[in-house]
């Protein structure tokens, strides 16, 4: 079993941003870009746009509950930014763990996924 890291410092997130791919559904954004490492790194990102601190801290834990549990599905080597959006606030953890899902099947780093169009946000 794999297990991620976080993206913690400025200049990675910068950096993933900057080279990576983005794609965007209704409450969320993702940048993915290769890492050269074994395993990928993951950054989310809640701005003060989306809410207060208990609001910001909960879309955070159900973004990284939703990777963590589909995480053996993700392709390896990669840096994986997830932006909520303002829209994400009072969404349940079905919907922040579809959109997820969508958005990496979009960006074709899901095993066995050809497309993430199946349930489009």
């Amino acid at each position: 079993m794999r297990y991620s890291e976080s993206l913690k410092k400025n200049k990675d997130f910068q950096n993933v941003y900057k080279v990576g791919t983005s794609q965007a559904n209704r409450y969320l954004v993702m940048y993915a870009l290769e890492n050269r490492r074994e395993g990928n790194r993951l950054g989310i990102s809640v701005s003060k746009k989306v809410g207060n601190s208990v609001v910001r801290h909960r879309i955070t834990r159900l973004i990284r509950e939703s990777y963590r549990l589909h995480e053996i599905q993700f392709h390896s080597g990669l840096d994986i930014v997830v932006i909520a959006r303002a829209s994400a606030r009072g969404r349940t953890y079905q919907e922040i763990e579809s959109a997820l899902l969508h958005l990496a099947g979009r960006h074709h780093i899901l095993w066995g996924k050809s497309n993430g169009e199946e349930n489009s946000h």
